[in-house]
């Protein structure tokens, strides 16, 4: 086999989800350079990727969105000559860089229909009879590979884990609670003042805890900090705003326990054995983008008009938000309380 290209331009998550896909590739053929293709502003979580030799992020918010551009990258990456190609996303423009890269052997999902004719191979993703790492190991039935691996082991540059190690021995001195109630989507984000409990419930009980926020997001953390009573105590620390995506997942990887909604970084904390809780409203784990792990815990509530989505809209159609304010801080703080005392 010769170079591999790997695609898969959906959101952070899904990035981090293809990661058991790309080690198994690997596995199989080891001698064989693989390519990973990613959304535009996470391929820096990827680059210490023992699998991978490059890593390439994909503009498709911007200057790639038309087919056109799609068309025209296809047939530059034609020139990588890629002897298989995987996709791991279904849209029609991943779809036309697939057939313009002209691998030999092209491999994506059977849905939606253009797909057949994009694809040399094509598998039926069974969603949503499968969880979503078992149906990107869909793509890889056509190579007869019968060895598959199911956790991501996510890698980061070292100096990343050095910058924490740094933080830590001179900030942290008790278990620690990480914290992060942003989401793109908003019905997917639990109430701030539900979080500010937490928060308070946390520093009662003795442990530090660590508020995070991506750009955009500050003043959801302000909100829950603000909320908690605890914005002057020194075991509040307000990291939103300030951290990359590689930094945040390596302050991920030290917690104790990480309470989330579902989301991106949500996927950070469990691929590297970080004890999660994670708070499910809209969405449904049955959809199979769920925390994996014994360490991991999905609470959500017995909801009649869950799921609403894929992903959660912007406001609730009931109008009654009833599947985020069903989760309590109790139930959200039993849970977290047990990781971070462990």
């Amino acid at each position: 086999m010769g170079r591999i290209g790997i695609w898969n331009t959906a959101f952070l998550g899904d990035a981090v989800l293809t990661l058991p896909l790309i080690r198994t590739i690997k596995a199989a053929f080891p001698d064989s350079p693989i390519d990973f293709y990613v959304r535009k502003g996470v391929e820096s979580l990827f680059t210490a990727q023992p699998e991978l030799d490059n890593v390439y992020g994909y503009d498709k918010r911007g200057a790639q969105k038309s087919i056109f551009s799609a068309m025209c990258y296809g047939r530059e990456l034609a020139q990588k000559e890629y002897s298989l190609w995987i996709s791991a996303h279904t849209s029609l423009r991943s779809g036309v860089i697939a057939r313009w890269t002209s691998a030999h052997t092209r491999i994506g999902y059977n849905k939606p229909l253009f797909n057949n004719w994009l694809y040399t191979t094509t598998v039926d993703r069974k969603f949503p009879e499968l969880e979503e790492i078992d149906r990107l190991m869909q793509l890889v039935k056509p190579l007869s590979i019968t060895k598959t691996l199911d956790w991501p082991e996510m890698v980061l540059p070292q100096s990343a884990y050095d910058e924490v190690d740094t933080f830590w021995s001179k900030h942290i001195d008790s278990p620690v609670l990480g914290v992060h109630p942003g989401s793109v989507w908003a019905t997917k984000r639990w109430p701030a003042e539900y979080y500010a409990d937490v928060v308070a419930k946390a520093i009662d009980a003795g442990a530090q805890v660590l508020v995070f926020a991506g750009p955009g997001e500050e003043s959801m953390a302000q909100e829950v900090i603000d909320k908690s009573g605890a914005q002057d105590s020194d075991r509040l620390i307000d990291l939103s705003g300030a951290l990359t995506l590689v930094q945040l997942a390596a302050y991920l990887n030290k917690l104790n326990c990480y309470v989330s909604n579902d989301s991106g970084p949500m996927h950070l904390a469990w691929a590297q054995r970080t004890p999660v809780t994670a708070i499910f409203g809209p969405t449904v784990r049955e959809l199979g983008f769920f925390p994996r792990g014994e360490a991991s815990t999905v609470l959500e509530t017995d909801i009649e008009c869950r799921p609403c989505g894929l992903h959660g809209p912007k406001t609730c159609p009931k109008g009654h938000f009833n599947c985020m304010h069903s989760i309590t801080p109790d139930m959200v703080w039993n849970d977290a309380k047990k990781k971070l005392f462990a």
